[in-house]
Formats: structure tokens, sequence, C-alpha cells
């Protein structure tokens, strides 16, 4: 049964590193949560090592700058693994193609700009209509504020019919951009899939970017390893996947579920949802402290 606790120096002391969720356990999409930074911070001056792991579409750079524009100081975390990073390699590996379709904004422009350097040499990435291509990037909606999903479906169809990929570089559905909620790239994976195409996946829940963080750090088998955030499909599902023990922030995507106190979710409420999820992950708290 998941034990619902206060704060994270309640159990911190058992584990060498922690893989955090950021939209929802760190920052709300616009401002950081103090508490949270605080947390982080604490584990860190113990001895932990802090791992920032999200489904953003892009490469880890840029989230590192949008984390310094948000005030997250750079004391709070280790490494970023970013779904965009191991969606990138996959790209340039020619998974999809080499002309392909991105869906993007252009915020995600240095996911097909900027080349890492094992892939210098590789053929070049060419972004073409739909009609010309041979696969789909997708980063997200070209504008998550105003669209949603159904607004892709005829051109979905179209690609279906073509029997092209589709790389998913950020498998999150929704996530709360401050009182906002706004669609992702997984939105129009899994609408893909729905019509019967096929969407590659790369970030939380999928292994590569678990793996990809523990190169980064250089882990072996040994590091006791807590996953922190607050969706339940792709933080949880992806712990539970990895063996790894998972802290369920529940004050994010579902802080409407657990009772009127996000601080403090109510425990029958939390392990009834959990129960209908199939999940139960060790720990539970309402935000990030």
């Amino acid at each position: 049964m998941t034990q619902i606790i206060r704060s994270l120096d309640e159990i911190g002391t058992n584990y060498d590193v922690l893989f955090c969720d950021l939209w929802g356990c760190l920052h709300n999409g616009k401002a950081p949560y103090a508490a949270a930074v605080a947390a982080l911070q604490a584990f860190r001056t113990g001895g932990g090592r802090v791992v920032l792991m999200t489904n953003a579409p892009r490469p880890q750079q840029y989230v590192a700058a949008q984390l310094d524009r948000m005030g997250v100081p750079r004391d709070a975390w280790d490494v970023i693994v970013s779904s965009g990073d191991a969606a990138q390699d996959a790209m340039f590996a020619g998974a999809v193609g080499r002309r392909v379709w991105a869906v993007a904004q252009h915020k995600d422009e240095g996911f097909f700009t900027d080349i890492p350097g094992e892939w210098r040499d590789a053929p070049s990435i060419t972004r073409v209509p739909l009609e010309e291509a041979e696969g789909i990037v997708c980063c997200g909606l070209f504008d998550d504020l105003t669209e949603v999903p159904e607004d892709y479906r005829g051109r979905l169809m179209l690609a279906r019919e073509r029997g092209l990929k589709l790389l998913c570089a950020n498998p999150d559905v929704v996530v709360d951009l401050g009182e906002q909620r706004v669609y992702c790239a997984g939105a129009l994976a899994e609408l893909y899939e729905d019509l019967g195409g096929t969407s590659l996946y790369f970030g939380k829940p999928h292994p590569p970017i678990y793996d990809l963080a523990r190169r980064r750090l250089g882990l072996d088998d040994k590091a006791r390893i807590l996953a922190i955030g607050d969706g339940i499909a792709t933080d949880i599902a992806g712990a539970a996947g990895e063996g790894l023990d998972a802290l369920f922030v529940t004050g994010g995507l579902g802080f409407d579920q657990f009772g009127p106190d996000v601080e403090n979710p109510d425990p029958a409420r939390l392990a009834e949802w959990l129960a209908l999820r199939a999940q139960n992950p060790a720990y539970g708290i309402g935000r990030l402290r």
C-alpha cells in the first residue's frame, strides 16, 4: 500500500539518486515551486544526486536554459535527461526516414538543428510537407494554446494511408501551463495509433530515457533510485517498469482527485484511484517538499 509522506527527507536517506519529473513537481510551467527546489537542494547536500527527467521534446541544454529563466538554481540538480535527447538520437539514426513532416513549434527548433556530436556525420534530416514525407516527427501541437488533437485527424489519416511512422518526442498527453491544461505530443501519437498508425516513443514510461539517465550518471545496478512524478501513466508506470520505487506527487495533474486539501491527499481516495489504474507506488505526497 502507498505510504503518504509529508516531506522527502523522511525517506531521502534510503536512496542515492532521484529521477525527478519537472512539470507538476518542480515547476508549473511558469514558476518553480520553492519547497520542491529546497527538497532537491537538501537531498544533494546530503550526498545524493538528482536527475531531472522530463518528457520535454527538446535537448537537455534547452531545458536547462528554460529552468534558468524560471529561476531554478543550478544547485538543485546534477544532470538533465529529456525525452528530446532520446528521441533526437532515434531521429538522426533514421527511425522514421530522412525526410520528415515536423509537427513542432519554434521553441522546438533546436531538436532539428542542434545536432549531437555523434551524429554530425550522419545524413541530414530534411523537414518537408506531409505529402513529401517519409515519416513524422511530433514535438507537440503547432499551437497548443488553441488546438486539440482532433484538429489533426484528417492529416493523420492521410499519413496512416501512406504507412508513415510517427516519432513522438514527448509521450505526455497533457500538462498544466499555470491554470490552463494543454495537449502534448503524446495526445497526437495516441490518436495516430487509434487510427491504425504506428507511433514510436522514447520518453517516460519507455526504457530509452531511463537507460540514457543511467549512462549519464554512470550508475550501476546497485544504485538506489527513487523516481518522483505526478504522471501516473508516465512517471509512475515508467518507474514500475524499471523496477524502481516511486514517489507519486498527487498535487500535480491529479490535484483535484484526492480531497479538498492539495497538500494532504486523502488516503482512501488515493488508494481507490491507484487501484483503478493498477499502480502501487511506494510513496505519495501532496506536493514535493
